[in-house]
């Protein structure tokens, strides 16, 4: 089996992954930044003007990448604030919701199994 053949199977392997965890997205996205920067660096003295072009884009994607990353952080501290203060607020109502909810998943959980 050649190179080609293995990474073919790898592909493959990964079609239509879920990520479980937020920890998973963010080790996935921590390793591509990483390769990216691997090749970067691979091909710095490389004076072809296309490999020149593709390193600037990667480069570009890579600081584009950097600040939607720290954008979505900042939506998600906001909205976990907006929610603990709305539970502070209103925490009878809080727990009244969190049983409905409660009970609403504890009746589909208990059809699938039928």
């Amino acid at each position: 089996m050649n190179a080609t053949e293995t990474n073919d199977i790898t592909m493959k392997s990964n079609e239509g992954r879920r990520y479980e965890t937020p920890g998973a997205i963010r080790h996935d996205a921590r390793t591509l930044a990483e390769d990216a920067r691997a090749l970067l660096d691979a091909t710095s003295e490389v004076a072809d003007e296309k490999i020149a072009a593709a390193r600037e884009r990667l480069a570009d994607a890579l600081a584009s990448g950097k600040q939607t990353y720290a954008r979505l952080q900042q939506k998600v501290v906001d909205s976990a604030k907006v929610a603990d203060q709305a539970v502070r607020s209103h925490p009878y109502q809080s727990i009244g919701v969190g049983f409905g909810v409660g009970i609403l998943v504890g009746m589909l959980i208990s059809r699938r199994g039928e």
